[in-house]
């Protein structure tokens, strides 16, 4: 059922954006009086779910959902109508504009994910407000792995400042050192102030998911609320609602202490200590290679620290919505340089549908399903305006050349780059969801 809700909020989100881009096409092309033959949600070769036709324009929903596309009278696009363009160009055509509003009408899309996150972000802020995590206030201090430790953070050090700057929310401590290149962490441990260098191999490990840094949680009470098939802890009988307070009689402060225990005890014979319905019980459990024992229980951060939350009327809400789509800008950018970075190889760590799917909630949660969907209005935007033929920035960036040489390039020449940039897309596609089939394969 989780995954199902997960992937019923992508697709839904989905829908809405690919709508929102190329009816920020269609307007432009109306406005200028140019004819679209085709709108369409997905992609629907051979066949469509559904259409009808009004006026000019025939609307529909392809079966291929990997994006949807107007056909622009005129244009030479994904559809690559090439008889048409054998034709003399008409004054409905696209062809027929001007070179500004030719690129106006390409830009469209672009402009109405970038307009829709802002507003997306506004509404989000009036109607809920900005809940998070003081980084003051994680008391129990933080957890990360071996390669934290590398580096010289342990369990339960509390974060002051990066780079002896003070990031107030927690949870965006991790994309600040990512982002902005950072070279220090300011923590106490003990009481006492320690400065940890950040070296230059960190950044490439997190990227991959390694020496994150989270929150220390408390152990207890420890109530079971699911028991995984075919687990150690199912074999054994571990039940839910039963209470772990300890194994092998060894009490733990911290839920990463009982971890570790149960690490260092992998295929080893340990003993649970659960209360029952009021009444003590000793179950043995063999831990599988991992030290799992298949048992979960869910943590609610609300319960455990102070959170908080910052509520905006309407008249404030739309700064801070603007604010907040313009950061979330320069961070999807700042993404790029990692990309493409030879030190930080951050083409490895490249996501496709599965990624992008993984990120929503496993219960509908509407605050979050709009915040998601504003981002990904931003990650649209900035992808259809990268200067790569077959998407909107490649188109621009030929518009672009004839403003400034005066010179329109062949429709020849724009027939072979376009088919050079859809395959080049669907390298990207392959090689992205390849990825995340690798990453499923190695869990």
């Amino acid at each position: 059922m989780t995954i199902l809700i997960k992937i019923l909020q992508f697709i839904m989100s989905l829908s809405i954006l690919v709508v929102i881009h190329e009816f920020g096409h269609f307007t432009m092309a109306k406005l200028f009086k140019t004819r679209v033959e085709k709108f369409f949600l997905f992609f629907d070769p051979w066949f469509s779910l559904f259409k009808f036709k009004k006026g000019e324009t025939e609307y529909g929903i392809g079966w291929l959902p990997l994006g949807g596309y107007v056909k622009i009278s005129g244009m030479i696009d994904e559809s690559m109508d090439k008889e048409q363009m054998k034709l003399p160009p008409q004054p409905w055509e696209f062809r027929s504009k001007t070179s500004w509003q030719r690129l106006l009408i390409m830009t469209g899309g672009v402009i109405f994910n970038f307009i829709s996150a802002m507003l997306i972000f506004i509404f989000v802020l009036f109607a809920w407000g900005e809940t998070y995590l003081p980084t003051a206030n994680v008391k129990y201090g933080i957890v990360t792995d071996s390669v934290g430790y590398a580096i010289g953070l342990r369990n339960g050090d509390k974060i002051i400042t990066i780079d002896n700057k003070h990031v107030e929310n927690f949870h965006e401590l991790i994309s600040d050192i990512v982002l902005n290149n950072r070279k220090t962490i300011q923590i106490e441990r003990d009481g006492a102030p320690l400065n940890i260098e950040i070296p230059s191999e960190y950044v490439p490990k997190l990227l991959k998911g390694k020496g994150q840094i989270d929150t220390r949680i408390p152990f207890g009470p420890y109530v079971i609320e699911s028991v995984g098939k075919n687990t150690p802890a199912k074999i054994a009988g571990v039940l839910p609602k039963d209470q772990l307070t300890g194994i092998d009689d060894v009490k733990f402060t911290y839920y990463d202490e009982f971890q570790k225990y149960l690490y260092n005890h992998k295929q080893h014979p340990v003993v649970l200590n659960l209360v029952r319905n009021g009444e003590n019980q000793n179950i043995s459990v063999i831990p599988d290679t991992l030290g799992i024992l298949g048992i979960g229980r869910s943590v609610v951060l609300s319960q455990i620290f102070d959170l908080k939350t910052v509520k905006y009327g309407l008249l404030k809400s739309i700064p801070a919505g603007i604010d907040k789509g313009l950061k979330t800008i320069s961070d999807y950018l700042k993404q790029f340089k990692l990309i493409f970075s030879r030190h930080t190889k951050g083409y490895e760590s490249l996501g496709g549908f599965i990624t992008i799917g993984s990120i929503f909630p496993g219960v509908w949660d509407w605050q979050r399903f709009w915040d998601l969907t504003a981002f990904l209005s931003i990650i649209l935007a900035v992808m259809n305006i990268l200067p790569i033929p077959a998407l909107d920035g490649g188109h621009v960036l030929f518009l672009l050349f004839e403003v400034i040489t005066g010179k329109k390039p062949s429709d020849k020449f724009l027939e072979y780059a376009q088919i050079a940039g859809m395959i080049l897309l669907l390298a990207l596609l392959l090689y992205a969801n390849g990825n995340d089939v690798l990453r499923m394969i190695r869990k």
